[in-house]
């Protein structure tokens, strides 16, 4: 079975994004279905988001980007950043990054 991780680095300070609310749902007949919530470390990282394996199918992350510039005492423009993504393979790892600033995001398929 797969597994998955997040890592968030706020680039306007260079520091990993530390508490930020991220949460995993699967898409099931139509609706998403939480798999997954929970906060990131003193690193910027849930390190295991499935603890028992990821499956193939179309998943989302959804990161709570507005209550983490808000904690910074920050104004941001988005107040979550959702990432979709498709699981092909079972025996991989998917890692999926996220770079964030108050007013810009991006992300890719890390390893």
């Amino acid at each position: 079975m797969s597994t998955i991780s997040t890592h968030i680095l706020d680039t306007a300070s260079g520091r990993p994004a530390e508490g930020m609310h991220v949460q995993l749902e699967r898409m099931e007949n139509g609706g998403w279905t939480p798999m997954f919530e929970g906060t990131t470390n003193a690193d910027g990282r849930v390190t295991d988001l499935a603890p028992n394996g990821i499956s193939p199918g179309i998943h989302r992350m959804t990161f709570g980007t507005g209550d983490y510039h808000r904690a910074q005492g920050v104004a941001g423009f988005y107040p979550q950043v959702r990432v979709c993504f498709e699981i092909g393979a079972t025996d991989e790892h998917y890692h999926v990054p996220l770079l964030i600033s108050p007013f810009g995001f991006s992300t890719y398929r890390g390893s």
